[in-house]
């Protein structure tokens, strides 16, 4: 089990910003050996968080990024069809070996492991980040149950494979659809939020150093407003702190400089959302 404590601080290194509750949440969850389920809108730092424990706790991260159509072969193994082929050609029917040859093509020799079976075969526990599950069917949601739950997974020509060492595993969703009552009950919820004036101060002035404290108050101002209004895109924190850098970078010390319009593309993501706010 990882202490709150160590969480918050080996974090902390990595500019990683935990509160308390969150740091108590992955501990518990380290403890049950729960997957952990990051919701919340796009760019609050869920896949950041993945990438910060592993690096945090000096663990190997395998990402499995999600999109429409992902299958169990994408995601989990699939044949090294060439090798099987050249192997094949190497034995003839007439070959007394033919029938132990067609049982070898499907030995761990012949096998491709892809995100998950690499992250379950891992002699040292891993961090396996499933990202934006939400971008996925249903019919993947239910073929990682088995994996979420006990840790294993079913190759049908090889049969279980049980994990070597039990990864911590967190799967992020930017809430583009719901989910199955038996994803949900096999994880742990939590959900990530746009922050509020100054936990987002205190991430600029971590993650972007020398950045004067006027303008990074002036920035967080701004970026909060811009959340209240009806864009069709809202600056995640990622786009507040390129934004901050770019300020920076341009020697701007206020948000009054006239060049403060010819920056809002990296905020913005929409013409639309521009001029709403330069009109």
């Amino acid at each position: 089990m990882l202490s709150i404590e160590e969480i918050k601080e080996n974090l902390k290194r990595e500019d990683y910003l935990c509160d308390h509750n969150l740091a108590t949440i992955l501990s518990l969850s380290s403890l049950l050996k729960k997957p952990l389920l990051l919701e919340g809108p796009a760019g609050v730092g869920k896949t950041e968080l993945a990438k910060s424990m592993a690096q945090a706790f000096d663990m190997e991260l395998i990402r499995l990024q999600c999109y429409e159509g992902l299958d169990e072969h994408q995601a989990l193994y699939e044949w090294n069809y060439q090798k099987q082929l050249l192997y094949l050609q190497s034995t003839t029917k007439n070959d007394s070996n033919w029938t132990s040859a067609q049982k070898d093509i499907f030995s761990p020799d012949f096998l491709l492991a892809r995100p998950l079976l690499k992250a379950f075969l891992s002699e040292k526990p891993v961090v396996l980040l499933i990202d934006e599950i939400d971008k996925s069917d249903e019919e993947f949601e239910s073929f990682l149950l088995e994996a979420l739950s006990d840790f294993q997974v079913t190759i049908p020509e090889f049969g279980t494979v049980k994990a070597k060492s039990i990864p911590m595993m967190f799967l992020t969703s930017n809430g583009s659809r719901d989910f199955s009552d038996g994803l949900k009950r096999r994880c742990v919820h939590y959900f990530i939020d746009y922050p509020d004036f100054d936990r987002e101060l205190e991430i600029i002035k971590t993650k972007v150093p020398g950045i004067s404290e006027k303008l990074s108050q002036q920035i967080v101002d701004f970026i909060q407003q811009l959340r209240k209004q009806k864009l069709r895109k809202k600056p995640s924190i990622a786009e507040t702190l390129d934004w901050a850098k770019v300020l920076l970078a341009l020697n701007i010390e206020s948000l009054e400089d006239e060049r403060i319009k010819d920056t809002f593309n990296f905020i913005l993501k929409y013409q639309e959302d521009i001029a709403l706010v330069t009109s």
